[in-house]
């Protein structure tokens, strides 16, 4: 089956950019095409939480400062939800203890 012209050996292509191609992982129309969709999407996503291209190590830095704040804020949060609930159900809890049924202990 050397000489069957259905099996092709993809080292017997010719290829004008053999070694090029081999290096981007594609013919390079279609890696710039794919680079390009991809730098959109990734733009979008850094876009989003607040990322701005010309001032790219500014924008890190107020990312942090921002998870930190947000991160506090998240506990806060937290902590007054819990202290709002505490106050109904630990007296509730307390007073099924001290008047519950004996027999159920």
């Amino acid at each position: 089956m050397p000489n069957d012209p259905r099996f092709h050996d993809a080292r017997e292509l010719p290829a004008a950019h053999d070694g090029l191609t081999r290096f981007l992982g594609g013919t390079p129309l279609a890696v710039a095409f794919r680079l390009i969709l991809l730098s959109i999407l990734v733009g979008v996503v850094l876009a989003a939480i607040g990322f701005d291209p010309y001032n790219i190590l500014r924008s890190i830095q107020l990312l942090f400062r921002r998870l930190w704040d947000l991160g506090f804020d998240a506990v806060n949060w937290l902590w007054r939800y819990f202290l709002l609930g505490a106050v109904i159900v630990v007296p509730i809890w307390f007073l099924t203890r001290l008047f519950g049924t004996p027999g159920r202990r």
